[in-house]
């Protein structure tokens, strides 16, 4: 059985731990082809909120893409995905995907999905919302991508960030029909 293809962007908005993370579980896995997409500044942020080095994050994935390349294979309808997955997909991002403003790579590729009809999961991280940015969500769930804010829950009783994380990361995979078996929904009673 062959993996499953699927695009993780990365780009500028805060908590870029959680597509960090979801590199890792889906590098695991051994199950998907990862294709990568980074933003200049999602370069930035990782430099920031994390200790990892872009060359880091690079050997979380088996392709990485310049974001400013668009001739690149996963600008093309033709070229098979599972869909893709923006995390965390900001705000300008979200406008570009929305207005099919294909400025970058992660912009035509995300487009590229949602012509195609595949599965298009954006992670949302920005609050509060004006109504600016819930049109855009509205327009978004309509065009047929999922809409998906990095919200945690705490049914589990977290003890560290991390636990926070892989609970948001695992949430994530359940859009693919990645369902982990140590992924509890809620706490034992």
């Amino acid at each position: 059985m062959s993996k499953k293809r699927i695009i993780i962007g990365l780009t500028g908005a805060s908590g870029v731990i959680y597509g960090i993370r979801l590199l890792d579980v889906m590098q695991s896995l051994g199950v998907f082809e990862i294709h990568l997409i980074m933003s200049q500044s999602a370069e930035q942020v990782i430099k920031i909120e994390t200790d990892y080095s872009i060359d880091q994050i690079h050997k979380k994935a088996n392709f990485v893409h310049n974001n400013v390349d668009q001739s690149s294979s996963v600008s093309s309808g033709s070229f098979i995905t599972s869909g893709m997955i923006i995390v965390p997909c900001s705000i300008k991002t979200l406008s570009g995907i929305k207005n099919s403003y294909n400025d970058s790579l992660m912009v035509r590729a995300a487009d590229v999905v949602l012509k195609e009809r595949r599965r298009l999961v954006l992670c949302i991280r920005e609050t509060p919302f004006h109504l600016g940015h819930i049109n855009l969500m509205e327009e978004l769930c309509r065009m047929g991508s999922t809409i998906f804010p990095l919200i945690p829950s705490f049914y589990r009783k977290p003890n560290c960030i991390s636990d926070i994380v892989d609970q948001v990361v695992f949430r994530i995979l359940d859009q693919f029909g990645i369902f982990l078996e140590h992924s509890s929904r809620y706490s034992k009673n």
